[in-house]
């Protein structure tokens, strides 16, 4: 017989209710619903009643374990969590806390007693800016349909100048940029901001758009496959990766170069160039400052002439 459903979480339905009404995302929301869950089978394999500091911390190395089953396909993983995927589940759990609370209801932890696992500190290379330069220059000259890589190179100019995620890219109509370049999006988790171009990125985009036959409200619109020639039509992200990895590839840039590294190009130039890590925050749509500062580190080249230059004893 299977107990895996034993152990419920008081208001789990009416906490993922409310995170519906605030406007998140159905992936998140399918996250917390599983990482929930995880836990529900974790009180229920174990066999506890009840939730203290003790079982948090048994939690912790249940999920890091081997022969963990997956609560939805009842499937065993083979392999044990990160330290990252360990955190989302122990932020889960924290955030429902905080509803209990919200909703004056019985909680057994404070959620502050729940505490994140130490994680390696990993920043992910950049190219660079000569050589991401060069990628996003690079569709004009390797693409043969001239219109395909006049689009190709405005919509990686805008990465590049904005640091607009490759979802909101995509999602762009045209009536979103007034005549400065300046955007207005709706991010990760409906988060509004202003997001600018640069005047060289808004030339590319004026000129994209004066050779552009037709009328859709889309910016970026496909001229091949199974979505070119519908009314309601888009470029897709799947699409643009693969030729930003196609573009390197040709160019023979080494650093694994991704839509996300053009967003980390950007954040990174910018802070190398003294741009205040509060501004940086607002441009990219983060949430937390320490977001920023994990995301926007100098490269090490950076660092290197900032130690010969202000180190006291030369």
């Amino acid at each position: 017989m299977d107990n895996n459903h034993d152990f419920q979480l008081p208001e789990k339905d009416e906490f993922l209710l409310y995170l519906k009404v605030q406007n998140y995302s159905l992936e998140t929301l399918y996250n917390y619903e599983h990482d929930l869950k995880q836990f529900e089978v974790f009180m229920t394999e174990m066999g506890f009643g009840k939730i203290d500091k003790q079982v948090i911390n048994e939690f912790k190395g249940y999920l890091v374990s081997r022969d963990r089953k997956q609560p939805i396909t009842g499937l065993t993983a083979p392999n044990k969590l990160g330290p990252g995927s360990v955190n989302r589940c122990l932020s889960c759990l924290r955030t429902y806390f905080k509803y209990l609370i919200e909703m004056d209801k019985p909680v057994p932890l404070p959620p502050d007693a729940i505490k994140m696992v130490k994680a390696d500190k990993k920043h992910g290379q950049v190219a660079e800016l000569s050589e991401l330069v060069k990628l996003i220059e690079s569709p004009t000259s390797l693409e043969k349909n001239e219109l395909v890589g006049l689009r190709n190179r405005a919509m990686l100019e805008v990465l590049l100048a904005s640091g607009m995620r490759i979802s909101e890219l995509v999602s762009l109509n045209k009536n979103q940029i007034d005549e400065t370049g300046r955007i207005f999006i709706k991010g990760k988790g409906r988060k509004e901001r202003f997001v600018y171009l640069t005047p060289r990125a808004l030339s590319w985009v004026n000129q994209y758009l004066t050779r552009r036959p037709e009328a859709v409200p889309a910016l970026w619109v496909p001229y091949r496959g199974s979505r070119a020639g519908k009314s309601i039509r888009r470029v897709s992200p799947n699409y643009l990766q693969a030729k930003i990895k196609e573009y390197r590839e040709k160019l023979r840039i080494n650093v694994p170069t991704s839509a996300h590294s053009l967003r980390h190009g950007f954040a990174t130039y910018l802070a190398e160039s003294g741009a205040n890590p509060a501004a940086i925050q607002v441009l990219l749509g983060h949430e937390s400052l320490d977001t920023t500062t994990r995301y926007v580190h100098a490269s090490d080249k950076f660092a290197e002439e900032t130690h010969h230059k202000y180190h006291p004893v030369k």
